[in-house]
């Protein structure tokens, strides 16, 4: 991968290439389709297959934390882009620089200076240019000046529904999550690396693991039941997103996981934690002891959940030390 900050920059890293672009959000199912077209097209000409995307991404600097909620962190979504196949991954940085160039500006600055692009693969509503102008028929009228094709993808649809960011959201928010998985074809889930917290949970018997997601908003809200992969282990347990309104010490949201009947050390391990089924919305409890109360509620639905929803109803569980891991609830 390769961040540029930098128009300049971006043409010490010239490749002949076939490019695609996007912000890739979830690299849903519509994403991969796009994906997988660049890559054919590369194979068959010889050349690099490159997803370009933004960061922060455009969204995001013109609404800040009025900006919809990301799907994914940029190291997952570098990872699964890489994963569908694609040679490279070029993210520049989204800044005033890149913000004002308008749509002629953008193709031979960025495309033809900056890429080399030989051919250009976008879906077919893309739109770009700080005037809005730029579109599928004005990449085909530079290419034909500028030696370069492109083609386009046709929308993805489920059910009379265009497959995009946005619908995924929408899902996550219903708490459907096998439907999540077949827009995003994996599972959906948040990874990152356990941190130190406030001890509280060990205190209140419900140790959890906490991780910060270091984003404006998270795409869930709420409790769950989860499957976490842990250093080649699978684990079921609680997880709870928010911002902890019956302690009140958090503005953005994090993650805490519980692990049922976990015992280790989970400090500094980086974990994946898939979500299964949505147990309730975040609630401010009168008070610790309600607390306590609401989370032996919660973990009691999550084990009839997993016993009759999974294919065998014993959850991996380690023996150990008593974990360490802190709680956020």
């Amino acid at each position: 991968m390769t961040f540029v900050r930098s128009l300049r920059s971006l043409r010490a890293e010239a490749l002949r290439s076939v490019v695609s672009i996007g912000s890739f959000d979830g690299v849903h199912l519509g994403h991969q389709a796009v994906l997988n077209t660049a890559v054919a097209r590369a194979r068959d000409l010889n050349l690099t297959s490159v997803a370009m995307t933004f960061e922060p991404q455009p969204r995001e600097f013109f609404a800040e934390e009025r900006a919809p909620a990301r799907l994914m962190r940029l190291r997952e979504k570098i990872e699964t882009l890489l994963e569908v196949g694609v040679d490279r991954v070029v993210c520049l940085h989204f800044n005033r620089e890149l913000r004002s160039l308008t749509a002629a500006e953008f193709i031979v600055q960025v495309l033809v200076e900056g890429f080399r692009v030989e051919h250009l693969i976008v879906g077919d509503d893309f739109r770009f240019g700080c005037d809005r102008s730029g579109d599928l028929s004005m990449l085909r009228a530079y290419g034909q000046r500028y030696d370069f094709t492109v083609s386009d993808t046709q929308t993805l649809e489920t059910e009379g529904q265009r497959i995009s960011s946005t619908l995924v959201r929408e899902t996550i928010a219903l708490g459907d999550f096998p439907r999540v998985a077949a827009l995003l074809g994996r599972p959906f889930a948040i990874k990152g690396r356990v941190v130190h917290g406030q001890h509280l949970g060990r205190q209140l018997g419900f140790p959890t693991a906490n991780v910060h997601l270091h984003r404006y908003r998270a795409p869930v809200s709420g409790v769950f039941a989860v499957r976490v992969a842990v250093a080649n282990q699978v684990y079921y347990g609680a997880a709870n997103v928010g911002v902890r309104p019956t302690i009140g010490d958090s503005v953005k949201p994090i993650l805490e996981v519980h692990l049922l009947d976990f015992r280790g050390e989970l400090y500094g391990q980086f974990i994946s934690v898939e979500f299964l089924h949505k147990v309730r919305d975040e609630q401010k409890f009168d008070g610790l002891d309600a607390l306590v109360l609401g989370i032996k509620s919660d973990i009691q639905k999550i084990r009839g959940w997993l016993k009759g929803h999974l294919p065998t109803t014993d959850v991996t569980t380690s023996k150990g030390s008593k974990s360490n891991a802190d709680d956020r609830l």
